[in-house]
Parts: C-alpha cells; structure tokens; sequence
C-alpha cells in the first residue's frame, strides 16, 4: 500500500519533469476529493506546473465543470472508463492543461455493487483530445483505497512523462 512518504517521493518528482518538459497539469477527482490536487500541492514550487483542479463528486458536478455527458453518466456510471475520459478531456479543455488525470471510483465502506464492488476506481491520464484509461480492483479500507488511487494517479503521469517527453 501506498505511504505518506510514498506519495510525496512520487509528487516530488512529478513536479520536477513537469518543471523540466514545461508541462502544466490538471486533476479531476471524484473518490479521492483532491487528494492527488493536494499531494502536487505539497510540492514546494508546484505553481509552476499546476494550476487548476477539479474535485467532482457528484454527478452533476461532473456535468456542470467537466462536461460529462448525461448520457454516459446514466449508461455507464460514474465508475466507468467512459465518464473517467470525458473527465480528464474536460478537465484539459477548461483549464488549458497540457496533461491531466481523472479518477472516479467506490472507496467504501458502502456503495458497492457486483459489477462494481468497494476498491474498483477508474484512471485516466491524457489532455483535451486523447487519454488511455484503467481500471484498478484495490483492497483495503476507505483510506487505503483512495491513498492508492492517489498513488496510481501519480505514477500514470510520470510514466506519460517519461514515455512521451514534451520538449
């Protein structure tokens, strides 16, 4: 499981590649209510590479900030690999990111379904016209989920970096 120190060592060097490749980020986060906004926020110097985060809980949220469609809200859910694109295409497009994440899962303890049991969360890395999602099934109790969610959300984005530099 994903530690305090953990995610501030990945945050860190987040901010560092992104102060590198002058790319400026974005989150959209649902389960994890500004948890990954937060941990980039922890960086000293983050202002340089982080702007504009979205923490969308509810549906209409996603809706009003991010420009989720009804449609797939209502076909898919919010835990869904469709919503988690549209949210971090939004995301870009509203903020002007050059990168984002989005992420929308059921932490618990409650909320569950068979289709979608506590510890199912959707991630999406990507910009304004293109993201790659995933689906993750984590164990562990609320605080445990949505630490590694956290964690996940960052590791997406430094292998997007160092995949695909920007410069």
């Amino acid at each position: 499981m994903a530690t305090a120190s953990g995610i501030q060592e990945l945050a860190s060097r987040l901010c560092m590649l992104c102060q590198q490749q002058h790319v400026v980020l974005t989150t959209a986060e649902s389960c994890t209510g500004g948890g990954v906004a937060r941990a980039i926020t922890d960086v000293a110097g983050s202002s340089a590479c982080f702007e504009t985060g979205y923490v969308t809980y509810a549906n209409s949220a996603k809706q009003r900030l991010l420009g989720v469609s009804s449609v797939s809200l209502e076909l898919f859910g919010a835990v869904s690999e469709t919503v988690v694109h549209e949210m971090v295409r939004g995301a870009c497009r509203d903020s002007g990111a050059d990168l984002g994440v989005a992420i929308s899962g059921v932490a618990g303890p409650g909320g569950g379904t068979p289709d979608k049991p506590v510890g199912t969360v959707w991630l999406a890395w990507g910009n304004a016209t293109q993201s790659q999602a995933q689906c993750y099934r984590l164990n562990g109790e609320r605080l445990e989920v949505r630490r590694e969610a956290v964690a996940l959300a960052l590791k997406g984005l430094i292998e997007r970096l160092e995949e695909r530099p920007f410069d």
